[in-house]
């Protein structure tokens, strides 16, 4: 995801050969209202990072607020509803995110928890879509946001479905990280390892390494067609309740699910 020094150091190049220099704008207004972390942005916060006139930004924002892409608030401007509807409507072109509800909530192990699919945006975890479950605690990744793949159950899921290349291509420029919960270091071979044990095991879990006192296990999605990105199915719940028998059970029920949502066709030429 373009960063905020990113957007503001490449405003000027951009719009000397943009065709729409202002729908370029207008994007990078929604890229840093995204970064804020919910903290509304002023117009003259807008205008600076992005590097373009008050006058310009302010009609930029006009133009937005008018499709209910961004809000006014009382300290300046935030993400507006219409991009949920958006993220929505992005999420459900996946055949896995349609059927996902109602496989869901027949599991008997699995329409009580929080359950998240989730696909593969660079080194991060984008959450698309979220069971929300009877259980009495409400946690996990909101919708939209980001983990790094390196640490959530979720996001080594993610990267169970690359190959060796891939996995090097994608991961190795990044690592070594650092978790900011709890400090743990991650290297290219941790990772290597991290995975290993997942695969055999056959989910991944993350012991409370990408979200404090919330422990994941993570299933991949095989992709329903080629041109799919990765998605994963993965579940949080209080570390202080994650014994290895519910982990276990959660993880063969989300095998059982991530099955059910395997187009047939393509399971079907794989095995022939």
């Amino acid at each position: 995801m373009t960063s905020v020094n990113e957007v503001a150091d490449g405003a000027g190049e951009r719009s000397a050969r943009d065709p729409a220099p202002a729908v370029t704008r207008a994007i990078g207004i929604l890229g840093l209202l995204a970064e804020a972390d919910g903290r509304a942005l002023s117009l003259s916060e807008l205008a600076r990072t992005l590097g373009i006139a008050k006058s310009s930004c302010a009609n930029l924002c006009q133009a937005l607020e008018d499709g209910e892409m961004i809000r006014r608030t009382g300290d300046g401007f935030g993400l507006g509803r219409r991009n949920a509807e958006l993220g929505g409507a992005y999420s459900l072109q996946f055949n896995q995110v349609r059927e996902f509800f109602g496989l869901i909530s027949s599991s008997p192990t699995l329409r009580g928890e929080l359950v998240q699919i989730a696909m593969l945006d660079g080194a991060d975890a984008l959450y698309l879509a979220r069971h929300e479950g009877r259980t009495p605690y409400r946690f996990g990744a909101p919708l939209g946001s980001r983990l790094p793949a390196a640490f959530s159950a979720t996001g080594n899921a993610l990267l169970l479905s690359l190959g060796d290349d891939q996995l090097a291509e994608l991961m190795d420029g990044v690592l070594p990280m650092r978790s900011g919960i709890d400090g743990l270091e991650v290297t290219a071979k941790d990772l290597r390892q991290r995975l290993a044990v997942a695969r055999e095991r056959g989910f991944a879990v993350d012991e409370g390494h990408s979200t404090s006192g919330v422990t994941g296990v993570a299933v991949p999605l095989a992709a329903w067609s080629p041109g799919d990105p990765p998605l994963a199915l993965g579940t949080a719940m209080p570390s202080d309740q994650a014994d290895p028998v519910r982990v276990a059970a959660i993880g063969t029920a989300l095998r059982e699910v991530a099955a059910r949502l395997e187009n047939p066709w393509r399971a079907r030429t794989a095995r022939d």
